[in-house]
């Protein structure tokens, strides 16, 4: 297994979705995850140590697991189907399938380490530059500029 740290999120366009960045510890190369705007946020929101009034989605489901697994529980990115990364969480003895968003999220705020199969770095890793002022300033007015409006959905 590889151990991951987590690099940050980045913005190849505007447009385009959150990336996550998750780049082997002793190493150079990454794992590009695109996310969700909502999971990008609450990333982000951990990364910069942000503690909200009132526990989110991703702090609520981090109690939880304290309570499965008060010492230290994993974080497994563990393959990927057709173009698609699974990952899972272990805790407590079990093994607990997520989205990776998710799961970073999680560990981020826990504490726990997060890893890969050396097999997976070798098929999808990328060696990625560091991110320059502009894409994290970029991406912090882009959080700052969206609402619970925005994730609606106009077609139900």
């Amino acid at each position: 297994m590889i151990g991951l740290d987590v690099i940050g999120i980045r913005l190849l366009t505007p447009e385009d979705p959150p990336v996550l960045l998750l780049r082997e510890q002793d190493g150079t190369r990454c794992l590009p995850i695109w996310i969700g705007n909502q999971e990008a946020a609450a990333i982000a929101a951990a990364l910069e140590d942000e503690v909200p009034e009132r526990p989110m989605t991703h702090d609520l489901l981090a109690a939880v697991l304290t309570l499965v697994e008060p010492d230290m529980g994993l974080v497994l990115i563990s393959g990927m189907d057709e173009g698609v990364y699974e990952a899972e969480l272990h805790a407590g003895g079990n093994i607990i399938d997520a989205r990776p968003s998710d799961c970073v999220a999680v560990a981020l705020r826990l504490g726990w380490p997060i890893q890969c199969p050396k097999e997976l770095m070798d098929q999808v890793g990328v060696e990625v530059e560091a991110a320059s002022t502009d894409e994290v300033e970029a991406f912090r007015a882009f959080l700052d500029s969206v609402n619970a409006d925005d994730f609606e959905d106009d077609n139900p």
